[in-house]
């Protein structure tokens, strides 16, 4: 087996990509990481200097591949080591440039190492780990890992870091209404009011496949989406070229739940679909309303999940205030290791004591859901 690094995803075939990981999970296929770097989302100038990681076999078959960016900063990530950084730099080492396994801007679980074999799972797996041991970068970070690549990953030396998320799960809710019942009384009442008092606003909710808007109206939802990131002083990640491109292909997972008030469109959130599952990803608004954000990004994704049959709506990072409407507490999972042999046990001995707290508060979420007896779905 052969290992190399690629600048550009675009030098591997999508197909001999794309054939390595779950083709129901959007965020690794190879158009979707190929639409960020074309459109200038990650590359030169962004801190995310694509470095993807290649396995092949001794006739230069692709046989392993990881989707790996060399950062100079640790924006983007939601998994949180400023202090670590700040760590790094009082021992006299610089902590950035650092390489990060994981798909730009989207804290979902998912799949990180593609593989044709066991072996060659393996042998990725330890190949990532040298590389943040070895190379000049100071640390590896393989972020929101499924629990085979978690597994290889910690055979190799990379400590666990836990946090929690919350998503919601379908058990054959006939409609919306029937999820509603699941709930106690007091949260039942709660969802009804906030979604009562944007029914007297007169907006109108309407989902859309990506490839059924056209230029005109991504444009409209580009300034949503931009707007969010205004209002906090930030650029966004995603550029307009981006979402004009990969949002009108034809098949694009993108889905979109837009908000018009009469014919304008003042909110949306952009989701993308896959398997049995709906993944919020962004929004945005022009003006504010009561309650839109929660109709918008999770009241509207749980009636589409229903629809649809599809299981389960992850609706993005963080938020403890998504509990008392029906989401329910999941573990996340990242694996780190660092070049500082200092550094690296410091950072074990941290996240154990972290990760103790992390079970404790998940174990509390739990005895707060917001479901009736016999009525709460799995997490």
């Amino acid at each position: 087996m052969r290992l190399r690094q690629i600048g550009r995803i675009a030098e591997v075939a999508p197909a001999a990509w794309d054939a390595l990981f779950d083709p129901h999970y959007p965020f690794i296929r190879h158009a979707f990481l190929e639409a960020l770097e074309t459109h200038r989302c990650v590359g030169p100038g962004t801190g995310w200097q694509p470095c993807h990681l290649l396995l092949e076999d001794t006739d230069g078959r692709l046989i392993g591949a990881a989707p790996l960016y060399l950062k100079t900063h640790s924006y983007g990530e939601f998994v949180f080591d400023f202090g670590w950084a700040e760590a790094s730099q009082r021992m006299g080492r610089p902590y950035y440039p650092k390489l990060l396994c994981a798909i730009p801007f989207t804290p979902v679980n998912g799949p990180r190492l593609g593989a044709a074999s066991p072996e060659a799972h393996r042998a990725l797996a330890g190949a990532l780990a040298a590389l943040g041991r070895d190379s000049e970068a100071s640390s590896l970070h393989a972020l929101f890992l499924q629990d085979d690549d978690r597994a290889a990953l910690g055979a190799e030396g990379l400590v666990e870091r836990h946090d929690v998320q919350f998503q919601w799960s379908n058990r054959g809710y006939a409609d919306f209404e029937a999820f509603l019942a699941a709930l106690r009384s007091d949260k039942r009442r709660k969802i009804r009011q906030e979604r009562q008092h944007l029914a007297r606003a007169g907006l109108r909710f309407e989902w859309r496949a990506g490839d059924q808007l056209d230029e005109p109206e991504w444009q409209a939802v580009y300034r949503l989406y931009a707007n969010t990131y205004e209002e906090r002083g930030q650029a966004p990640y995603l550029t307009p070229g981006f979402l004009l491109d990969y949002g009108r292909r034809t098949g694009t997972p993108l889905r979109l739940a837009l908000v018009w008030e009469e014919s304008r469109l003042v909110a949306v959130a952009l989701c993308l679909r896959g398997g049995d599952r709906l993944y919020g990803r962004h929004w945005g608004a022009a003006d504010r309303y009561h309650a839109l954000h929660f109709e918008t990004c999770y009241y509207q994704g749980i009636e589409y999940c229903i629809r649809e049959g599809l299981r389960h709506f992850d609706a993005g990072t963080q938020g403890e205030h998504k509990l008392a409407r029906g989401f329910v507490p999941v573990t996340t999972r990242s694996g780190h290791v660092l070049a500082d042999e200092r550094l690296h046990a410091a950072v074990s001995a941290h996240l154990q004591r972290e990760r103790a707290f992390v079970e404790s508060r998940h174990a509390e979420l739990w005895r707060h859901v917001p479901y009736k007896e016999g009525a709460t779905p799995d997490g």
